[in-house]
């Protein structure tokens, strides 16, 4: 699934390209999440600003097409759990995965997501509805200088589940997905199942220090490709090569030379050393 570093990497990829281009077009394929909440043809005519990311979602700014034009608008997008966006120079026919495109004077934005859990929904702002409630309950971003060990760990001491479903719960911090949850908390040496509530602060801001740690080199490597993810000139990311523990089920810790565990929280798998990782 595309967490905020495949999301950072993709936003890094459509900015410049796409900033100033004018919309020309647009076509919606099989439905996705939620509606688009407009006519794809009201889009055409306005102009793309700065694209922004907040959590896993980007926020493509739609601007008027005159010279210095305010926003008029935008688009809400989410990748889902096996969704990618590409901006090709040479528009191809769509094939069955292939559920937005916006055609514009920089190239097609596309939107290619197998299991359509993905999403582009219209809003006035990110402050209006539909985008308000869906972005609402997003913690801080992990490298906001706001958010600190103090304020972190305060976060924490107001859960009782365990930390690998608080940071999977994106409240305390956003971001954090399966991979780099396993792999900061690997790194911090606090084991999956301890509630959040029983971290001291000290483990607290080791935690913070590694989730950014994590999440900054799989920045670096263009996120990590398990299945579907690529970026937007078709590129996977190369983080899974390097992870400590996920994915890495009865292999020894490179760290202790003990055995990394596989449990199931929540539905989804965690990875762990048990000599590496306390309660």
């Amino acid at each position: 699934m595309p967490e905020l570093p495949e999301v950072e990497v993709t936003r890094r990829g459509l900015a410049a390209p796409l900033r100033g281009a004018l919309v020309l077009g647009a076509r919606l394929g099989k439905p996705l999440r939620w509606p688009l909440g407009c006519e794809p043809e009201s889009l055409v005519g306005h102009r793309v600003g700065e694209i922004t990311r907040r959590g896993k979602y980007l926020w493509l700014p739609l601007l008027g097409a005159a010279e210095g034009a305010g926003a008029v608008g935008g688009l809400l997008l989410h990748l889902g759990m096996s969704g990618s966006l590409a901006l090709q120079q040479l528009q191809q026919p769509p094939g069955p995965h292939d559920h937005f495109d916006l055609h514009t004077s920089a190239g097609t934005l596309r939107l290619n997501d197998p299991r359509r859990f993905g999403a582009v929904v219209w809003s006035a702002s990110p402050a209006d509805e539909p985008a308000a409630t869906l972005l609402r309950r997003l913690g801080p971003e992990p490298f906001d200088p706001a958010l600190t060990p103090l304020s972190f760990h305060a976060a924490l001491q107001q859960r009782r589940s365990p930390i690998k479903a608080v940071l999977l719960g994106g409240e305390a911090i956003v971001g954090a997905g399966n991979i780099y949850a396993c792999e900061a908390l690997f790194q911090a040496g606090i084991h999956p199942a301890l509630r959040a509530d029983r971290i001291s602060r000290p483990r607290a801001a080791r935690l913070l220090a590694a989730l950014r740690a994590t999440l900054a080199r799989a920045l670096d490597l263009g996120g990590s490709t398990l299945r579907d993810f690529t970026d937007v000139h078709g590129a996977s990311g190369a983080y899974q090569a390097e992870a400590a523990v996920y994915g890495r089920e009865g292999q020894p810790c490179g760290r202790c030379g003990g055995t990394v565990r596989r449990v199931v929280q929540a539905q989804r798998s965690t990875y762990f050393c048990t000599n590496c990782q306390r309660r």
